[in-house]
């Protein structure tokens, strides 16, 4: 379990997934991240060498952020 009061700037792909569930409630595994990284639609990420890859806090928090959406108070203000 990761701590989220005492977080590194950049996390590895594992600690990723676990402070999206952590700290969003959105489940999305090491291989569902690893899939995104290749085909696109995941968080932004870096790559360090040739199989490094992290994941800044902030990209991680502003993708859940675009992939929730606004607020909305009816479902027939989600359409």
């Amino acid at each position: 379990m990761i701590d989220l009061d005492r977080l590194p700037p950049r996390l590895k792909r594992s600690e990723a997934s676990e402070y999206l569930l952590q700290r969003h409630g959105v489940s999305r595994t090491c291989g569902t991240l690893a899939k995104l990284a290749c085909h696109g639609g995941g968080p932004a990420f870096r790559k360090v060498g040739a199989r490094t890859v992290l994941y800044d806090v902030a990209e991680l928090d502003r993708w859940v952020k675009e992939m929730l959406g606004d607020p909305v108070c009816s479902t027939s203000a989600a359409a």
